[in-house]
C-alpha cells in the first residue's frame, strides 16, 4: 500500500522538514508519511548534504539521525546552536539510556524519539514541538463530550479518563482533527499504517469497533457512512 492521501498535521500551515537520515528505507517511509499533506520533506543522507540543505533553504523542523556516515548527528546539533540556529531539532536515535537522552536534550535538541518508533509518536513529537514553538503549549482537544490528549494517549468522556492503545489513539486524532469530515478506509489505512505493512480489508473495520467500544456512553459517535467511509459526528 502507498500514502497517497492527507496527512496528521491538523494545522492548515505547510511545514519544511529536513530529514538527516542515512537508512535509505526509513528515509523515504518517513518522507513519505510526512509529505501525505502536501509537507516539504528535503533528505540529507550525510551531514554535509545537511550542511549543504540549510546554505540553501530555511526549514521549520530537522529531524536528525545520530550514527551518520561522515559524523556524528550530536557534533552536528551542537554546531547548530553555537550558530545561533533556531530550527527545532528532534533526534532519531537508536540509544535508550536516560544519560544519552538527557544528553541530547542539553546539547540542544527539542525532542528525540527512539528507533524504532511508531509513526503516531513522530507525529505527535512534531506537533508539539511546532506547537512549543508557536507558542501554542495546548494539545488537548474537545469534541461533544470528549476530552482528548494526544500526548498523554487518554480520553475522557463525560469526564471519565479512558486509555487508548496506539492505533485507536492514531484513528482517534484523525477523526477529531476533522469532524464530519467523512475518511475511506483507504484514506484511514494511509493514517493507520505504514507502507510497509501487509494490512487486510477488515483491519479498519476492527480499529473502528475499538475504538467505538472505548466512546461507549458519550455523545460523540462514529458513524458508518455507508459506501464511503466513517466520520466523527454527535448523536
Amino acid at each position: 500500500m502507498v500514502p497517497k492521501n492527507r496527512a496528521f498535521c491538523e494545522k492548515a500551515e505547510k511545514v519544511r522538514f529536513l530529514l538527516v537520515e542515512d537508512n535509505a528505507e526509513l528515509a523515504q517511509t518517513v518522507q513519505a508519511r510526512l509529505t501525505l499533506d502536501g509537507h516539504g520533506v528535503d533528505w540529507a543522507a550525510s551531514l554535509d548534504a545537511a550542511e549543504d540543505h540549510l546554505a540553501t533553504a530555511a526549514y521549520d523542523l530537522i529531524l536528525l539521525d545520530i550514527m551518520l556516515p561522515d559524523g556524528d548527528g550530536r557534533d552536528f546539533l551542537a554546531a547548530h546552536r553555537r550558530a545561533r540556529r533556531d530550527t527545532p531539532v528532534i533526534v532519531m536515535t537508536a540509544r535508550s539510556a536516560v544519560s544519552d537522552r538527557v544528553a541530547l536534550l542539553d546539547t540542544g535538541a527539542d525532542d528525540y524519539i527512539t528507533k524504532p518508533f511508531d509513526f503516531a509518536e513522530l507525529e505527535a513529537r512534531v506537533r508539539a514541538v511546532l506547537r512549543r514553538r508557536g507558542g501554542a503549549a495546548q494539545t488537548v482537544q474537545t469534541f461533544a463530550d470528549l476530552i482528548f490528549d494526544p500526548l498523554a494517549a487518554t480520553v475522557a468522556v463525560d469526564g471519565e479518563a479512558r486509555e487508548l492503545r496506539n492505533r485507536e489513539l492514531r484513528l482517534l486524532e484523525v477523526l477529531m482533527s476533522a469532524p464530519e469530515r467523512i475518511y475511506s478506509k483507504t484514506q484511514l489505512c494511509d493514517r493507520l499504517f505504514s507502507a510497509a505493512e501487509s494490512v487486510s480489508d477488515n483491519a479498519i473495520e476492527v480499529y473502528v469497533a475499538r475504538l467505538r467500544r472505548k466512546l461507549d456512553g458519550s455523545r460523540a459517535r462514529i458513524e458508518t457512512v455507508r459506501g464511503v467511509g466513517y466520520r466523527l459526528t454527535v448523536a
